[in-house]
């Protein structure tokens, strides 16, 4: 006999095509949606798109949409309804009532994820922070939706709280995180204090693209590492030495499209291991079809958060999962990355950026003596820069 609390909950997706997000970007945008849901723990049934400029005020999708997708809900019984943009309070109250299934927008979503992967205390006080930030705005909506749903995506952490939990408590709750983390901040700083003397690296880029896989490698450490997104919350920080030259290695959260402002504003302490570091690795799986997006994204994130002007190693990895389509001789079509083999894009890539790359498989440890010896220059310019006096070392 199959144990219901075990079976995935069944999905749909909801998403609006514009002239800023057309018919292919959105599909790519669903795609990641969808990545989403399964690494939350659910399976998507059907996506639903809509072409319209603006987002309904009311219903986010047109009424004749929504009733499309009521529809369907009845008829499969689905258990939640997936937006890919944040909703607005009364935008989430009015599809509820319409829909009568569990509503999530891509913020949500996210969080619930962080919620289910935080394991330490330091990451369990951040992601409840920006949980109770996202919904203190949404209480009125929430606790009659809550009262029918129990468990499930969503509904982790202070989301299983019930209605006693009013907008008082939830910012007294607030309160009290902040200070907490505050006091976590100072033990980060000490920390990183006491590691001042070493050069840092951090890693960083999309979720997903492999940076707890290279970590692993070049500390000779085990840190968990899956194919799903945010595998890595905790700032994970090893000692790392090629040939004579240690240096500390940190890996942490990863970014992502929308990546909620709470989130970047509870996760200070963390990013602050990125803001203090002396040189990036930038992690990019050359692999997506949309990863040129996924680096505009991650450098946006980093100025967002402050993070200009450091130096930078591009990583381009999975090159063995690279594939490309070649073109007919006589084609004449001007040559695009699809078309590209492998040689090739790195000939346009290294011409068009001014950070070094390197392009590698960290699965199959591919040129990772190319990457160790550019790590090793870049390393080596900041400690020369930093302790002038200690050439011995090289």
């Amino acid at each position: 006999m199959t144990d219901i609390s075990q079976q995935k909950e069944r999905a749909i997706l909801i998403g609006l095509i514009s002239r800023k997000q057309d018919k292919d970007r959105i599909k790519e945008y669903l795609d990641e949606l969808e990545f989403l849901v399964e690494t939350a723990g659910g399976t998507t049934l059907k996506r639903f798109t809509q072409y319209i400029e603006t987002p309904n005020n009311r219903t986010f999708v047109g009424t004749g949409k929504l009733d499309e997708i009521k529809q369907y809900v009845m008829e499969n019984k689905i258990d939640l309804a997936v937006f890919d943009d944040e909703l607005s309070p009364s935008q989430l109250r009015n599809i509820e009532k319409t829909l009568d299934c569990k509503i999530l927008d891509r913020t949500n979503l996210i969080l619930d994820i962080f919620a289910g992967r935080a394991r330490t205390a330091h990451a369990k006080t951040q992601v409840e922070l920006a949980q109770y930030e996202y919904l203190l705005p949404r209480l009125a909506g929430l606790w009659t939706h809550l009262e029918r749903q129990r468990g499930g995506i969503g509904l982790r952490g202070p989301g299983e709280t019930e209605i006693e939990t009013d907008r008082r408590i939830i910012r007294d709750r607030i309160s009290l995180l902040k200070t907490k983390l505050i006091q976590i901040d100072k033990q980060m700083i000490t920390q990183r204090k006491n590691r001042k003397s070493l050069i840092r690296v951090a890693l960083v880029g999309y979720t997903n693209v492999g940076k707890s896989t290279l970590m692993n490698i070049l500390s000779k450490s085990q840190i968990f590492a899956e194919n799903k997104l945010f595998v890595t919350l905790d700032t994970t920080v090893r000692k790392v030495v090629i040939e004579n030259l240690p240096f500390l290695l940190s890996d942490t959260v990863g970014f992502i499209r929308k990546l909620p402002t709470g989130i970047i504003e509870s996760f200070k302490s963390t990013l602050d291991e990125v803001r203090e570091a002396d040189v990036l690795l930038h992690i990019v799986d050359i692999s997506h079809p949309d990863f040129e997006e996924q680096i505009n994204i991650v450098n946006q994130t980093l100025a967002d958060i402050k993070v200009i002007g450091k130096p930078t190693i591009i990583i381009f990895n999975k090159i063995d999962a690279y594939t490309f389509i070649e073109k007919e001789e006589d084609d004449l079509t001007p040559a695009t990355k699809e078309n590209l083999n492998l040689e090739q894009f790195k000939n346009t890539w290294m011409a068009k950026i001014d950070s070094p790359c390197i392009f590698i498989s960290a699965t199959k440890k591919q040129n990772f003596q190319e990457l160790k010896d550019r790590l090793y220059k870049e390393v080596r310019k900041v400690h020369v820069k930093r302790y002038p006096y200690n050439d011995f070392l090289y």
